[in-house]
């Protein structure tokens, strides 16, 4: 009765507010993750991570990249390196080894933060307009596209 009726931008963040896409507990993968929708981390994960959507460390995830790039970030497991987020959420069995941009932040008690946190009103992340895709580096021959 009293409700502002959603705006058609929340709505089409609204549809990425979820895992579209998951890289299971048990692989390792070296590569690139880009593109719009979710992914949930339960295994080992090393390279770059841009992702117009969601990004979900689970417990037994564990990322390397430089800086990873998305508009909400969710850390349950190991992350080493940067996060440039619009949202990221650290929980109590989250560690994080890196510098944070962001522009809402929060932690449960226990999570672990080694780094500068820099919070802005406004952040441009530079997100490519595609679909989500895994590419392998030059070592591997898959490309997996969702």
């Amino acid at each position: 009765m009293f409700r502002k009726p959603p705006s058609q931008s929340s709505q089409a963040l609204a549809q990425f507010e979820r895992v579209t896409s998951v890289l299971g507990a048990g692989i390792n993968w070296r590569g690139r993750i880009s593109g719009k929708g979710g992914v949930r981390i339960e295994g080992i994960f090393e390279g770059e991570v841009s992702v117009q959507g969601l990004v979900v460390v689970g417990e037994t995830g564990k990322v390397t990249c430089e800086n990873m790039q998305s508009n909400t970030v969710i850390v349950a497991g190991a992350v080493h390196g940067g996060i440039t987020a619009d949202k990221l959420e650290i929980r109590s069995t989250g560690r994080v080894w890196g510098n944070v941009r962001v522009t809402a932040f929060s932690t449960e008690e226990g999570a672990f933060l080694r780094g500068q946190v820099t919070m802005e009103e406004d952040l441009h992340l530079n997100l490519e307009e595609e679909p989500m895709t895994i590419n392998q580096t030059e070592s591997g021959e898959t490309t997996n596209q969702s």
